[in-house]
């Protein structure tokens, strides 16, 4: 929680659940990796947080934008972002979504597959095109399915056929998973992709960008590596594949600019325990439900501050308020709350930033969507 987030809630206490996000900390997020990867460009992942203060801030920052949804994309022009400045970064698309960003002037769009190299070529016609490369998650607690990516083998096919249709051949990417804490990861994908990188330029495609994903993490409950680690982790494994003829460079942070610049502020409604076990329930006004969904198999692990930390605690599970059992939170995690703990108290959940409002369910059980405040 920054400073500023805390005066905040101290002074106006507004209403629970809620996001409170320092914008100011969004930049110095935003800054400090630029300053670790200067030979990157910087495409903001949007759907990490795509609140019009954030990126009219980044924006003005000059950074760009990795945009999931046509909804996206037209956010980011609303906020002053350069069409060229836009990467429509999802695999799947609809047709109608394609040819109203090309028509935007948005001419960078990825895809892993033949179906969708032919839409990019019918409805974005001489667009700078990019395939994604499946490759491993090892070392992410968010990791990524086969939903995404090829394989280098197809990869190459279909760069080769790319220009055929009409298309500029222009990269590769990957991504080793949201919230990923090992640097070798990166290294390993590096290495993969930089295989097929010089084999397609040695056959003549004119292959300049490397795009490499996102996944830089942020500290929960447990530390992560600096951004540093990765950065010099990155850049190591640049050189020793690609020496000093590098390609450009493409970073898609989401996680990592938002993430710790939110706190989440919630209201305890109950604590109770089940007979003799001695592991009290803690019921929040948010759950699963109203943002949390990174819950799902207690995957990411958020770091909860109340009034009496530092006080006895005991172990707890954590569950939101909705009738729907399938609204757990934590409950083979060991987490240890205060004894002192009670309903009615507020719990801040730090480092909520992203990936929390655009996942709060429309009014499930009849409660309303997390409210934001942007500062």
């Amino acid at each position: 929680m920054t400073p500023k987030i805390a005066r905040y809630l101290a002074v106006h206490q507004p209403a629970t659940p809620c996001l409170v996000l320092d914008v100011d900390r969004v930049e110095e997020n935003f800054r400090a990796l630029r300053t670790a990867l200067p030979l990157a460009r910087v495409y903001y992942a949007v759907k990490a947080n795509p609140a019009p203060q954030i990126l009219e801030r980044l924006a003005g920052l000059g950074s760009s934008f990795d945009a999931a949804g046509i909804e996206e994309v037209e956010a980011c022009l609303a906020a002053g972002a350069a069409a060229r400045s836009i990467s429509f970064g999802n695999t799947i698309k609809k047709a109608s979504a394609i040819a109203r960003a090309h028509a935007a002037g948005v001419d960078m769009f990825a895809f892993d597959s033949a179906e969708e190299l032919e839409k990019l070529a019918r409805h974005a016609p001489g667009s700078r095109v990019y395939c994604r490369i499946l490759v491993e998650n090892a070392g992410a607690d968010w990791p990524l399915s086969r939903k995404f990516g090829t394989t280098l083998e197809h990869a190459g096919e279909l760069m080769r056929r790319a220009g055929a249709l009409g298309l500029d051949p222009y990269g590769l990417s990957f991504h080793v998973g949201s919230q990923q804490t090992s640097t070798a990861s990166y290294e390993a994908a590096i290495g993969r992709v930089a295989m097929l990188f010089t084999d397609l330029r040695d056959a003549g495609v004119n292959l300049r960008m490397v795009n490499l994903g996102g996944g830089f993490p942020v500290r929960y409950r447990d530390e992560v590596p600096g951004i540093d680690r990765f950065a010099d982790a990155i850049m190591a494994a640049m050189t020793e594949h690609f020496g000093n003829a590098l390609p450009e460079m493409l970073v898609e942070p989401g996680r990592f600019i938002a993430g710790d610049a939110g706190v989440v502020s919630a209201e305890v409604v109950l604590v109770c325990r089940k007979g003799s076990d001695p592991v009290r329930w803690v019921y929040l006004d948010i759950g699963r439900f109203g943002g949390l969904a990174e819950t799902e198999g207690e995957a990411i692990k958020y770091r909860f501050t109340t009034a009496h930390d530092g006080g006895a605690t005991g172990p707890v599970a954590i569950a939101g308020p909705t009738c729907d059992g399938a609204d757990i939170l934590y409950e083979r995690t060991p987490y240890r709350l205060p004894l002192a703990l009670q309903s009615g108290d507020r719990v801040e959940i730090q480092a909520t930033g992203a990936y929390v409002t655009t996942y709060a369910s429309q009014r499930f059980n009849g409660f309303a969507p997390l409210a934001e405040h942007y500062i």
